[in-house]
C-alpha cells in the first residue's frame, strides 16, 4: 500500500546503549567497573547474570573488558584474577565470540602475573605463540612483553631467548623494555655472548637509555663473569676496518680484553670527549652496507620520477667526478632570506658557501647543483658569466635538464659519495616522505651542513662533531648515553665502561697482540683532534673514506 503524502514509514530503531534488554544491567556494570578498576565487582556481576535463566549473550567488546580489568587487578582484590580470566575466557569461546588480539594479550597478561602457578609464563607463551594459527589475529609487541617480564622474574634464559626468537619471526621489533629484560636475564645466567649480542641490539634500537637499563648495563659489567669475558690479544687492524665498515660507532667482533671492567656515570665535553676515560667518541654514520641500500633506495625512485635518461646520465657522470667533499643544494643557498622587494635569486651568497667550503678543505671544489634554467637566465649577465665558467671548468657544476627536479640530483650526489650536504632544506616534502629510511635522520646528522651569513661571509654549521648513541671502540670500551629530559647533551650523563688500564689516552696508539700498533685516528670519525678542528671551523670531515 501506498504511504500518504508527507507521512513517513515508522523506522526501526536500533536500541539505545542502556536501554532495558538481558545485556543491559550488565553492560552498565561493566562501564561502571571499567571506570573504577573494580575487577572483583565485574566478575561478581558476570557470575551472577550467567547464573540466571535468562542469561544474556555478551558482546566481544564486554568480554575484553572483563579480561582488561582481570588484567590488572590487584592481587589484594581479586587473589585468583587468573582462574577467573580462563573462566571467562571458556564462555567466550563457547559462546562463539571471536577472540581478538587485545583478548589474547590481556588473557596472556593476567597468566603470566600467576605467582601460584610454576608453569603460569610457558602458559602465557602458548597463548601468544599459538594466537595466529587459532584465532587468526597476530601478536604485538605488547602481547610478548608481558611474557618476557615473567621469563625474566624466574630467570628463565632460554625460555626468554625463544620469546626473542618468535618476535623476530613475526617481524615484531622488540624496543628498550624488552632488550633491557633479555640483557638481564643473559647477565644474571651469565651468558657473555649473548650480552654482547643484545647490546648491540640495544644500540640498534635507541639512541639513549633510562635508569632502569643503565642499573642492568652496570650490573653485568660489575660482575665476575664480564670480567672474564673477552679476547686477551686481537689485531687492530681488523677491529678498526670492522669499525670504518659499521659507520664508525662499533666492531660487532666480540668482547675485546680480558680484565676487569671500570663503570663510571660521566658527562661528555662539546668536543666529544669522556669526561672519565679521556677517549673522544664518534659521529656515528649508517655502516657501508646502509650506504648503499640508501644510495639505491633513492636512484630508485628519482628514475622512476625523472627522465630516465636524464638521471641515468647524471649517475653516469658521477661515477666519473667522484672526489667531492661536499654537495651544495645551489638554489636554496641563492634563494636564501631573498623574500624581499629587491630580492632574487643571489649568486653572491652561493659563492660565498664555496669559497667558504674551499677555505675549508684547502682549495678543494664543491660540486654545486643548479637547474638548467637558472644557469641559463644567470649566463644572460656579463657578470655573473666569469663565475659560472669558472666552476664549469674546475668541474663545480652540474646543471639538472628541464623538467626535472634538483632535489634528486644533490640528494642522490651525497648519498653516493658519503660526502657533506649544504642545505638548509628540512627535507620533509612528499619526495623525502617517498623514502621511507630508517637510515634518513641519521644520515641528515652526520651529513648535512646547515649555513647562515654574517656580513656577507658564509656560516656553515657542521655536523655536531660526536654523536649521542650507544658506541663501541677499537679499544673495547663502551660510552652509552642515559636519557637527558632537558634536552641538553652538555647535561646529558654517560656510562664509561673501560677495561681497566685499557682505554688509551687519544694520543696513544693501541695495542694488538701485546704489540704498539701506529695506527692512525679512526677514519669514519676523523679522530678526536680532527673533530676539534672541525668544530672550530678546520677542515671538512663528512666523508667516511676507505683503507687503501
Amino acid at each position: 500500500m501506498a504511504t500518504a503524502a508527507g507521512a513517513s514509514s515508522p523506522a526501526r530503531r536500533r536500541p539505545r546503549r542502556g536501554s532495558k534488554g538481558p545485556n543491559s544491567d550488565l553492560s552498565r556494570t561493566l562501564t561502571d567497573c571499567t571506570r573504577r578498576g573494580d575487577a572483583a565487582a565485574a566478575m561478581a556481576a558476570f557470575d551472577s547474570a550467567l547464573s540466571g535463566p535468562d542469561a544474556p549473550r555478551l558482546l566481544a567488546h564486554q568480554y575484553n573488558q572483563l579480561f582488561h580489568l582481570l588484567a590488572t587487578a590487584d592481587a589484594d582484590s581479586l587473589p585468583n584474577a587468573a582462574a577467573a580470566a580462563r573462566r571467562v575466557f571458556s564462555h567466550m569461546l563457547g559462546s562463539g565470540a571471536s577472540p581478538s588480539e587485545a583478548t589474547i594479550t590481556s588473557l596472556a597478561r593476567v597468566t603470566a602475573s600467576d605467582a601460584s602457578n610454576p608453569a603460569a609464563a610457558d602458559e602465557a607463551f602458548d597463548l601468544v605463540a599459538t594466537m595466529r594459527d587459532k584465532y587468526g589475529v597476530a601478536p604485538r609487541l605488547r602481547s610478548y612483553s608481558p611474557v618476557l617480564a615473567a621469563f625474566r622474574r624466574a630467570g628463565e634464559a632460554g625460555k626468554a631467548y625463544a620469546v626473542d626468537a618468535h618476535m623476530e619471526a613475526s617481524a615484531v621489533a622488540p624496543e628498550e623494555p624488552e632488550i633491557a629484560a633479555l640483557l638481564d636475564v643473559s647477565a644474571k645466567a651469565g651468558d657473555a655472548d649473548k650480552v654482547y649480542e643484545y647490546m648491540h641490539k640495544l644500540s640498534r634500537t635507541v639512541d639513549c637509555v633510562g635508569e632502569e637499563t643503565a642499573e642492568v648495563l652496570e650490573g653485568w659489567f660489575r660482575s665476575d663473569k664480564a670480567a672474564m669475558a673477552g679476547k686477551a690479544e686481537w689485531d687492530a687492524c681488523n677491529v678498526k676496518d670492522a669499525i670504518v665498515a659499521n659507520g664508525g660507532g662499533c666492531h660487532r667482533l666480540g668482547w675485546l680484553g680480558s680484565c676487569p671492567w671500570t663503570v663510571q656515570r660521566v658527562r661528555v665535553g662539546r668536543d666529544g670527549q669522556c669526561e672519565g676515560c679521556g677517549c673522544c667518541l664518534a659521529c656515528v654514520d649508517i655502516d657501508v652496507e646502509e650506504t648503499q641500500r640508501f644510495a639505491d633506495s633513492v636512484a630508485g625512485l628519482a628514475l622512476q620520477r625523472e627522465t630516465k635518461t636524464n638521471f641515468s646520465q647524471f649517475q653516469e657522470w658521477l661515477e666519473g667526478h667522484g672526489a667531492y667533499e661536499a654537495i651544495v643544494d645551489g638554489a636554496n643557498i641563492a634563494l636564501y632570506q631573498q623574500n624581499f622587494a629587491e630580492g632574487g635569486f643571489s649568486l653572491t651568497q652561493l659563492d660565498a658557501v664555496v669559497t667558504e667550503l674551499r677555505d675549508r678543505c684547502n682549495g678543494k671544489w664543491p660540486l654545486v647543483v643548479l637547474h638548467n634554467k637558472r644557469v641559463a637566465k644567470l649566463m644572460e649577465n656579463a657578470s655573473n658569466r666569469h663565475l659560472i665558467e669558472t666552476w664549469r671548468a674546475n668541474g663545480a657544476l652540474y646543471t639538472s635538464p628541464i623538467g626535472s627536479n634538483d632535489d634528486w640530483y644533490w640528494l642522490y650526489a651525497a648519498i653516493r659519495l658519503n660526502c657533506l650536504l649544504v642545505t638548509n632544506d628540512e627535507m620533509r616534502d612528499h619526495i623525502f616522505e617517498l623514502l621511507g629510511s630508517s637510515f634518513f635522520p641519521k644520515w641528515k646528522q652526520r651529513h648535512q651542513v646547515k649555513y647562515t651569513f654574517s656580513k656577507g661571509k658564509a656560516v656553515l654549521m657542521m655536523p655536531p662533531p660526536y654523536s649521542s648513541e650507544i658506541q663501541e671502540s677499537e679499544m673495547g670500551s663502551w660510552h652509552v648515553p642515559m636519557e637527558e629530559k632537558s634536552g641538553d647533551d652538555r647535561a646529558r650523563i654517560w656510562l664509561c665502561i673501560d677495561r681497566t688500564g685499557h682505554c688509551k689516552h687519544p694520543h696513544e696508539a693501541p695495542a694488538a697482540n701485546g704489540v704498539v700498533q701506529d695506527v692512525s685516528p679512526t677514519e669514519a670519525s676523523h679522530g678526536c683532534e680532527q673533530r676539534r678542528a672541525e668544530h672550530n671551523g678546520g677542515s671538512l670531515t663528512g666523508k667516511r673514506k676507505d683503507r687503501n
